[in-house]
């Protein structure tokens, strides 16, 4: 995630509650779990200074000692240079042509270990330059691991999920603070036909010291700890996350929570972690924390890459935490909190809840994996901009050779309007359904639904079969099938949402709601719009308002219109 200014992240910190930076989502779906045998993964990049584009990098050829400008992600720093190598890939987002892909969600961790005096390589440059020069999850990992030895760690804890069209890994990282370049990590494989996820609290506990097919970590994960002073157990007894991350009352209610949700939606045993997912938590041996959720579960049947995308819509329905029923939704239902997220009353602490559907986000994705399938037609790159509940995913291959204009990098920023731009399409949709949320998401999902269920139908179908069989024949035909399907649907689906957006402004001006009969605005025979339906407050919004006015509105005379 691209974080909130310094100031507001410091300010977080020193309330005590909600110490993360409370961004970003990822779920990670192997191939033995997903319906089609797909690797699949999520992310939700959240932020409130983060304008939504989709990045490419397209393949190319470097002349002998070429260098690479590092810059820091989150605010555009120059970093330093550092070598280019001979070849780089073509990179779609978050995804390249053979089908490698990697998101991310920052946890912080120890705050001694944030600052790296002489590091370039930020978790940014870490999740691009991979993508331009690595093949598979494991050579993503191995590159994470040489760059920052050699170039320094220059960013806080971050959890990445790294796949490709076999395996699906999560890699744990914090840097090793002032006085050496560097960083810790562990990266575990997610066993085929299991799930996972992270969301901003370091997940990884214990792990196999002796599995070098199912988990990788620098040589001096553990040594450092023990140097530091923080674990003297034995090494089979040492967690990354309760060393370099523990659980705190934030990391699970605002955190973990999200990852609860997506596991509780598809596994129906996981009831049974509430507790912790709101934040009551069991300190066990060497301060752990005991009543952990694991880091995988297995689903109750395959999920689906359009459960996927729904998967990231959830602001914690049917549970304890559903954020459309309290009074904070208010009479419209509505399932945001506008941010600070913590708040006191009456000498109280409090917080709002933290869904994985959140305003904030600036670009979200699933990342689909299909190795039956030519690389570059195989990696299908599901594309979305802001919330994720009135977003629609749209297909972007990863072998395409250019973007759509909607989408690109460039077109608007988030204090420069563009009329043209795929972002701001989307949440004009969004910010005016706020106002009315339980009437105008009706409108939505419906349409949402439909576009993602044709260009799965469309890919899965025509789309694929035609680019893989130019593909065999004709490398440079078959990438102009993927690019121009990809370009032209991107460019149809902002098309169909600034239709929505007028839709919707003209249905709901001034609090109406406008008559529509046989898929047209009500008029009378002369043209004229019929009065529209004035639904008002439910009862027991209009029950506050009495129990809070009532001496002030109560009727003690004749009213007028």
């Amino acid at each position: 995630m691209r974080k909130p200014l310094v100031v507001l992240f410091m300010l977080l910190l020193t309330t005590g509650i909600y110490q993360q930076a409370l961004a970003c989502t990822n779920f990670i779906i192997t191939k033995g779990a997903s319906a089609d045998g797909s690797v699949m993964i999520s992310y939700s990049a959240d932020s409130h200074v983060l304008y939504g584009a989709l990045y490419h990098w397209a393949a190319r050829d470097w002349p002998a000692g070429s260098m690479v400008d590092v810059t820091e992600w989150d605010t555009g720093k120059p970093m330093g240079k550092i070598p280019q190598v001979k070849h780089t890939y073509n990179v779609i987002g978050n995804m390249n042509e053979h089908q490698l892909a990697i998101g991310e969600t920052t946890y912080g961790g120890r705050e001694e270990l944030y600052t790296q005096k002489g590091a370039i390589i930020d978790y940014g440059s870490l999740i691009y330059l991979s993508l331009q020069r690595c093949k598979t999850a494991r050579g993503a990992i191995k590159n994470f691991g040489e760059l920052t030895e050699k170039y320094g760690y220059a960013s806080e804890g971050e959890s990445f999920s790294i796949s490709d069209a076999n395996e699906a890994w999560i890699l744990e990282m914090i840097g090793k603070g002032e006085g050496q370049l560097g960083a810790v990590w562990v990266a575990m494989r997610i066993p085929d036909g299991y799930v996972s996820g992270h969301a901003n609290q370091a997940r990884i506990t214990t792990f196999p010291l002796n599995d070098p097919e199912n988990c990788l970590y620098s040589k001096d994960v553990i040594k450092f700890a023990r140097d530091k002073g923080w674990f003297d157990g034995k090494d089979e007894e040492f967690s990354f996350s309760d060393t370099y991350n523990p659980v705190s009352f934030s990391g699970a209610r605002a955190c973990e929570a999200r990852v609860w949700a997506m596991f509780n939606r598809v596994n129906s045993n996981m009831g049974q972690y509430q507790d912790y997912a709101m934040g009551h938590l069991v300190t066990g041996k060497w301060g752990y924390t005991a009543n952990r959720m694991p880091l995988w579960v297995k689903p109750d049947k395959k999920v689906s890459v359009h459960d996927m995308m729904n998967l990231m819509r959830d602001h914690f329905e049917g549970t304890k935490m559903d954020m459309n029923n309290d009074i904070g939704a208010g009479p419209f239902q509505c399932p945001y909190r506008w941010r600070p997220m913590t708040l006191k009353v009456d000498g109280i602490d409090y917080v709002h809840e933290r869904a994985t559907s959140t305003q904030q986000t600036g670009f979200v994705f699933v990342a689909q994996s299909r190795n039956w399938l030519p690389d570059p037609v195989g990696g299908i790159f599901w594309f979305g901009l802001d919330d994720t509940y009135t977003t629609v995913f749209s297909p972007m291959y990863c072998g395409m050779t250019k973007v759509p204009e909607a989408y690109k990098d460039g077109n608007g920023s988030l204090i420069q309007y563009s009329p043209t731009s795929a972002f701001w399409a989307f949440n004009m949709v969004a910010n005016w359904a706020y106002t009315k949320y339980n009437y105008m998401i009706k409108d939505i999902q419906p349409v949402q639904q439909e576009l993602e269920e044709k260009y799965i139908a469309q890919t899965t179908g025509e789309i694929d079969k035609k680019a893989a069989d130019l593909y065999k024949k004709d490398k440079a035909a078959g990438l102009k099938v993927i690019t121009d399907y990809s370009v032209k649907t991107g460019q149809a689906t902002v098309k169909r949402w600034q239709e929505m957006f007028q839709y919707l402004v003209v249905k709901y001006i001034d609090g109406n709601v406008k008559k529509e009969k046989d898929g047209k605005f009500e008029t009378n025979p002369y043209g004229v719009p019929v009065m529209p339906s004035q639904p008002g407050y439910p009862e027991w919004w209009l029950k506050e308002i009495i129990r809070e006015h009532g001496d002030v509105v109560k009727q003690v005379g004749p009213t007028t219109h």
